[in-house]
Parts: structure tokens; C-alpha cells; sequence
């Protein structure tokens, strides 16, 4: 159930974890200055702290009533800090612990939503050992092989021929965890963001190159975003999909719902992210503001999410 208030004494004073030692740590201070400026704005007693150590003295301090939880992929994604604020008793914005640990396993999330007939692209769960020729021969060219447990498109390859494998399972093996080698989808790619258990207007996404990198996503002005991106049942059906998929990888609060639409109009899921980005090229920002939600009501609102939790023992 969402709790609102419209006054900033009510939040108390508020940590917001970013940076931390994960592959996405700058993407994580970008955001974070950016939350942070927002919160402060609106009269928030708001403070930065950079990663789990820092937080962990921070609680122990009494310095902090509530988490602002920014802080992109590893510890902040993956259900520890999530846990450890649980047992602290501190409320804290964004999914539980098991939402936040399964969807950074891009595999477990995908077995999740095939065991419910939800569409996403074939895939081959793989170790470093693998026949890789093999798995690539069992989806049928061209595929995209990737970390399972990394965002940010950090470690990913497409693969169009069986010569270029082995150079894509290399990138993808620098990162800890499984790898991933899926289907690659031809077409269009959407995200949707959610918040507050609504999905927000999706987001036709149209890079410069021919695909949506880290390039793309974080430094280049020419990626176009396209807001709403479909119209009639197509944008319906697809925020429908976006909202389903959230809910049903245990995901709460907010997060954002990364989609392929091949030529033939059918949609799939790829993967959700518990905790986007905030970053001036950042993509919840863009469907909140066609949603009529300026950057600091979003991030008052994200905020928000944090009451609805138990607070700190007595």
C-alpha cells in the first residue's frame, strides 16, 4: 500500500547509498548526486554514503532513519543490503530481498517467467567450460552472450557468426557469476519503468549505431527515446506485460522493465532493474516526466516507497 506525505520532516534523515565497488559504481555516484540534489531540494534531511561499510556505520551511528538506495548492481541489487537493512529494521526504498536477488540473476529471473508461459527469448544457461559452439548452434545464429548477474550492458556481446564466440564468452567471463547466451531478438527495444505498482509509458528506444550500448546509454546525445513509444492496444499490452513481469519476480516499489519488439509485433521480456538509473540520459526520468512527474517529484516519490516499510525497532 503506498504511504504519501507532503511533509519532509517525515522521512527523517535519510542515507542515500550509492557508488559501492560493483562494475556500475560510476553510473551509481551520477545517480546518487542526482537524487541526493533532488531530496535536498524538496527540504529532505538527506546525506550521501558510499557503500555497504559506510552505511553499515552510518546506521550504527544513529545518523540515518531511513535508506535512500541507489546504488547500481552487486551488494545494492542482489538482496544484501536489502537484507541487512530488514534485519536492522530500517526502511529503505525499492524491492524486498527476493525481488532484489533474483532479478539481478538474469537466468533465474527468465526461468521464473517461462515457468508462468511469460515470453522471453530462448536462452542457454552456460559455465566457462561449455561448449559454446554448441549452445550457439542450438539457438540458431545470431545470439547476444552476457554476464547473468551484470547491468549497464557491461560484458555484452552480439554474435552473428561462430568465429566471434569465443572473443564474446572472453568479455562476458571478466564478471563473476553464470553467462547467459540468448536469442537474439530482432527488432525494436522498449523499457517501461514502474512505479508506486503502476507501469509508467513505454519507451521506444533508438540508439545511434545499430545497438543500445553502454556507449549509448551513458555518453552519447544522439540516442533517441521515444516517449510513448506505442499507442493504442500495442502501448496497453505491452506496460500490461512490463507490470506482470514486476510483480511476478517479487519486485516492489519501483524499478524499470527492459522489452524486445520483433518485426512481427510480439513482445519479450529481457530483464528487470530493481534499481535504474538516475543519470541525465537515465530512462525512468524520461517515462515519469511523459507521465507528467517532474525529476524531483520522481525522486519524492521513490522516496515514498520507503514508508510503507516497518521502521527501526523500539
Amino acid at each position: 500500500m503506498s504511504v504519501q506525505t507532503a511533509d519532509p520532516k517525515d522521512f527523517g534523515r535519510v542515507a542515500v547509498l550509492l557508488g559501492g565497488t560493483s562494475s556500475e559504481r560510476e553510473v551509481s555516484l551520477n545517480s546518487g548526486q542526482n537524487c541526493l540534489d533532488a531530496l535536498r531540494r524538496r527540504g529532505v534531511d538527506a546525506h550521501p554514503v558510499d557503500g555497504v561499510p559506510a552505511l553499515l556505520a552510518d546506521i550504527t551511528a544513529k545518523r540515518c532513519d531511513r535508506v535512500f538506495n541507489i546504488m547500481h548492481g552487486g551488494d545494492g541489487e542482489n538482496g544484501v543490503v536489502q537484507g541487512l537493512l530488514e534485519a536492522l529494521h530500517v526502511p529503505y526504498t525499492g524491492s524486498g530481498v527476493l525481488g532484489s536477488a533474483l532479478t539481478l540473476d538474469k537466468i533465474r529471473t527468465k526461468q521464473v517467467w517461462l515457468s508462468l508461459n511469460m515470453p522471453t527469448p530462448r536462452y542457454a544457461r552456460l559455465s566457462r567450460t561449455d561448449d559454446v559452439t554448441a549452445a550457439a548452434r542450438w539457438l540458431g545464429l545470431p545470439v547476444i552472450v552476457k554476464p547473468a548477474c551484470e547491468g549497464s550492458s557491461v560484458g555484452v556481446s552480439r554474435v552473428f557468426k561462430e568465429s566471434d564466440l569465443s572473443q564474446a564468452v572472453a568479455l562476458a567471463a571478466r564478471y563473476q557469476g553464470e553467462l547467459l547466451m540468448e536469442q537474439l531478438i530482432e527488432g525494436e527495444e522498449f523499457t517501461v519503468g514502474i512505479l508506486n505498482d503502476e507501469a509508467l509509458p513505454t519507451i521506444r528506444i533508438v540508439p545511434p549505431g545499430e545497438y543500445y550500448d553502454y556507449h549509448a546509454k551513458y555518453v552519447s546525445d544522439d540516442t533517441q527515446y521515444i516517449c510513448p513509444g506505442l499507442h493504442g492496444t500495442a502501448e496497453t499490452e505491452m506496460r500490461a506485460l512490463a507490470l506482470e513481469a514486476f510483480r511476478t519476480s517479487g519486485c516492489s516499489g519501483w524499478g524499470r522493465v527492459d522489452l524486445m519488439r520483433d518485426r512481427d509485433g510480439a513482445n519479450y521480456l529481457l530483464e528487470v532493474n530493481t534499481t535504474p538509473g538516475m543519470t541525465s540520459h537515465s530512462l525512468v526520468p524520461k517515462g515519469a516526466k511523459a507521465f507528467g512527474i517532474e525529476f524531483d517529484d520522481l525522486v519524492w516519490r521513490i522516496l515514498e516507497t520507503s514508508l510503507s516499510r516497518a521502521g527501526r525497532a523500539p
